[in-house]
């Protein structure tokens, strides 16, 4: 695949890559546990097809300690005993809140009080501006061709300092 535009390689992309990574690490310094953060990240970014993101979270997830049986079974997670119920809840979660267009009625209530169940306001929030802001970055990668496979773990934390 050629990489259509290169966001790191323009001035005004990488200035407003520096301010999303920013944001996004704002996220992980929260009490939700980074696994749980890297496993949302990885089903939204498989949702969307966005290889290069499905590159970093699944290194990212690994590099935190993730197991690779969980890191393989992210995609099939319903099937997997593999999951707590929280992060269950998570995942269906970053389906339902990935595919808004599918799912006109956004996140359920039956998903939502799954959530309540297992997670604080403040990790809802977490997953909330999480998932959001891994839709706008595999957007902006799908779109620009951003090439997978060459990430190493910790690579965009580079761009928060």
């Amino acid at each position: 695949m050629d990489v259509r535009f290169n966001l790191m390689g323009n001035e005004l992309a990488l200035k407003f890559g520096k301010r999303f990574a920013n944001a996004a690490f704002a996220l992980k310094e929260s009490s939700l546990p980074l696994s749980t953060q890297e496993l949302v990240a990885l089903r939204t970014s498989q949702i969307n097809g966005c290889g290069f993101c499905v590159d970093m979270h699944t290194k990212d997830a690994a590099a935190a300690g993730e197991s690779q049986l969980r890191l393989n079974m992210v995609a099939a997670w319903r099937e997997a005993n593999v999951f707590t119920e929280a992060e269950r809840a998570a995942l269906a979660f970053a389906e339902e809140a990935a595919r808004l267009a599918d799912a006109h009625h956004g996140v359920s209530d039956e998903t939502w009080a799954r959530m309540r169940e297992h997670y604080t306001d403040d990790e809802l929030a977490v997953l909330i501006c999480s998932v959001a802001m891994t839709n706008a970055a595999n957007r902006m990668n799908v779109i620009a061709r951003t090439p997978a496979g060459s990430c190493q773990p910790g690579q965009l934390a580079e761009l928060t300092h």
